[in-house]
């Protein structure tokens, strides 16, 4: 199967080392796009994330010092035949970033598309090289082996020139030229065809460059003094074969992927994505299943209502993944987590200049959704401009940035959910009602887990086996009194805070035993708070967040690491409760 929202997006070489959670052995990428990651690793046998399931990332950003942060989901996997120097391929869609890293990664990506190191080229051969290459790639200068080597570990140079009269000191780099990686240390069984490929131009002696080229670790020679013609072709020949070879690499992964599928699909079914997962075998959860089978297939606004962690980010990827734009992006947005103006450019995009930061131009998410899906979570955080301006893109398909003047036409579909009943804020004034209907063609309640406690101890085992592989355990399960523990509970948190109860659990569980009511939290049975309750209540939070502020002069992170707080989740309570919303 083909991956339109890959193929959309202009992919870039990109190999650096990754980070990732849940661990990926060996993890480096191979490509990077404003939509995704191409990434390759190798995860012992059982281990590493699984189709269709969360990652988050940490990628080096050439030449910025801090890594950018994303999260994504597994769009694909392919695990090659078991070897000595087996590899897992994973093709990762970005679902979220952290703070303004879209932004960092869309300025990035817009930077010079091929670069170039050139090591040890004296006055005159930069100049030579200046005038023949800098209009058509990037130039990168090193006069030391450890300056060139910093150069080679940014991860995108797709060629290195290697210049000079000391002949020991370019040898020696074009040897490692092929095993540099990003924190300068070599990696067992990283692919060659990674590395940059050596124009190798200094002196040295024919013998030893000829074992080079045997070892296929120089691309081209050109014996010194080089014509300037002659080294630019070889240098934009050498560009030309890394970026093919990469991309090789890459549809020969993808034709294998596909045709151990279609060998799969031949031997039989796979089952359905909404049918296999826990958490659906309740009759009010197989109520709400039924009516996103109905809806997914048509371009229908769905709004997905219930209270905060029930699992209405769950639902819209099934919404997604049952439609015909499954191969197309599915972007999430948090409406509460931006502030209106940031919010904005994330949606519609912004041009270079339009507001302090804009250094280069950002697309937006619904153009970089165009023929997929956008999630929309908490949309009754929005005020009336941006509405007015959701309403817009939904009745014409235009989407025009923050300070520019030029429209993009999208096909998009729109999911959206809010934890507040919706028709009853546009009776208090505080939604659109234009916009409302436009959002509740069909309308689905989620209902929260107290009312289905039939999936509770099904999602309970699950996150057991999910937490067991994340932390290395080997918990063998819940007790017959920690379940009844469970099924007494009132979850006010609902799903979300069943997940945290069950990670806590398996981390204080011993390996080999069961999690008993000792692992468990002592829970308080939520009574509604109602009339002056609600009130003293909501007056003490805003007293707290009000002196944490305070404290940390009003930066957010600061005060909600005090409180033990998500950061997101202290900016939306600060600004329901009407505080200033400081600084992030």
């Amino acid at each position: 199967m083909k991956h339109q929202y890959l193929e959309r997006s202009h992919r870039r070489p990109f190999h650096v080392r990754v980070l990732s959670r849940p661990n990926i052995n060996r993890c480096w990428s191979v490509n990077l796009s404003l939509l995704g990651i191409g990434l390759i690793g190798s995860p012992k046998e059982g281990e590493g994330p699984l189709e269709g399931s969360s990652v988050e990332l940490e990628i080096p950003l050439p030449g910025e010092s801090r890594p950018l942060l994303a999260r994504g989901q597994i769009r694909w996997r392919h695990d090659s035949v078991p070897s000595e120097h087996a590899r897992t391929a994973f093709g990762v869609v970005f679902t979220g970033f952290e703070d303004t890293d879209q932004l960092r990664l869309a300025r990035y990506l817009e930077g010079p598309p091929v670069r170039v190191a050139v090591a040890y080229a004296d006055l005159h051969q930069r100049a030579q090289l200046d005038e023949a290459l800098g209009d058509e790639v990037q130039l990168d200068f090193g006069d030391e082996p450890a300056q060139v080597e910093t150069i080679l570990g940014r991860g995108d140079v797709s060629a290195l020139v290697v210049c000079g009269d000391d002949d020991v000191q370019a040898l020696l780099l074009a040897q490692l030229a092929a095993a540099v990686t990003a924190d300068n240390l070599t990696f067992e069984g990283r692919p060659r065809d990674l590395a940059a490929r050596v124009v190798y131009c200094a002196k040295g002696e024919p013998r030893h460059i000829a074992t080079l080229f045997d070892e296929k670790k120089v691309y081209r020679w050109l014996p010194p003094p080089f014509e300037i013609a002659a080294l630019k072709e070889a240098v934009m020949d050498a560009c030309q074969e890394h970026a093919k070879r990469l991309e090789q690499e890459r549809m020969a992964l993808e034709l294998e992927r596909n045709l151990l599928r279609e060998r799969a699909l031949r031997m039989g079914p796979e089952p359905s994505p909404v049918e296999a997962g826990p958490g659906f075998q309740s009759a009010a959860m197989e109520e709400v299943l039924a009516q996103i089978r109905v809806a997914a297939p048509h371009k229908v606004s769905v709004l997905l209502q219930g209270e905060t962690g029930t699992g209405k980010e769950v639902l819209s990827r099934i919404v997604h993944r049952l439609s015909d734009r499954r191969d197309g992006a599915f972007v999430v947005q948090d409406c509460g987590a931006l502030t209106e103006t940031l919010l904005e450019s994330e949606l519609f995009g912004h041009v270079r200049g339009a507001f302090t930061g804009a250094v280069a131009d950002h697309p937006g998410l619904f153009v970089m959704a165009d023929r997929g899906t956008v999630f929309l979570d908490e949309i009754e955080n929005t005020t009336p401009s941006l509405q007015a301006k959701l309403l817009r893109v939904l009745e014409t398909g235009e989407v025009r940035p923050v300070g520019g003047s030029q429209i993009r036409r999208v096909d998009v579909r729109l999911v959206t959910a809010s934890n507040r009943n919706l028709e009853a804020e546009v009776r208090a004034g505080r939604f659109r009602g234009d916009l409302f209907f436009r959002l509740n063609t069909f309308t689905v309640e989620v209902p929260p887990l107290r009312a289905r406690k039939d999936d509770l101890l099904g999602l309970a085992r699950s996150f057991v086996e999910l937490f067991n592989h994340q932390h290395r355990k080997n918990v063998l399960g819940l007790s017959d009194k920690a379940e009844r523990v469970l099924l007494g509970a009132p979850w006010p948190g609902n799903v979300r805070e069943l997940r945290n109860v069950i990670e806590r659990a398996v981390l204080l569980c011993p390996t080999g035993t069961l999690i008993e009511p000792t692992h468990l939290p002592k829970f308080q049975h939520h009574v509604p708070a109602a009339g002056p309750l609600r009130s003293h209540l909501a007056e003490a939070e805003s007293s707290v967040l009000r002196e944490a502020l305070q404290r940390h002069h009003g930066i957010i992170r600061r005060a909600a690491k005090e409180l033990g707080m998500d950061p997101v989740t202290f900016a939306r309570r600060a600004r329901k409760l009407g505080l200033s919303a400081g600084r992030r």
